[in-house]
């Protein structure tokens, strides 16, 4: 899997549902009316980098703690194999999008990797997803 499919494969943004009171809503719909922002989304994403902001280090602290690996990894046939190799397996912790090329099969998908648990998502062949789900953790 080239990067360039994983980037048409995986949307830059997901869509989430959020149920609001109508007071709330009803301010949030003046300071978009005043020009605050440019619409609801506009609104809700920047409260949510905000806090994003606010919590950045109990973030930061949290990724090293759990050794996440932040943005995208790539785990190539090549990485896999050299692993196997070594006699060692991987725990894949990922904060973003983790990624298995199409060429790793599914057999050297179980032989090098011991756990995934990523908070993003997480693209792999249909078989190989199938033949790492007792690994996969949410």
């Amino acid at each position: 899997m080239k990067l360039a499919n994983v980037q048409q494969k995986l949307p830059d943004s997901d869509k989430v549902t959020v149920n609001v009171g109508l007071v709330d809503l009803a301010q949030v719909d003046l300071l978009v009316a005043e020009g605050f922002y440019s619409n609801r989304t506009d609104f809700v994403r920047t409260a949510i980098r905000n806090q994003l902001q606010v919590h950045g280090e109990a973030i930061r602290q949290t990724v090293l703690r759990k050794r996440y690996v932040m943005g995208l990894h790539r785990y190539s046939r090549h990485e896999l194999e050299q692993v196997v190799a070594a006699g060692q397996q991987l725990d894949i912790h990922v904060l973003g999008l983790a990624a298995i090329d199409d060429d790793v099969t599914p057999a050297l998908a179980q032989a090098a990797i011991a756990s995934v648990q990523v908070l993003g998502a997480f693209i792999a062949a249909p078989a190989t997803r199938e033949a790492l789900a007792d690994r996969i953790h949410t």
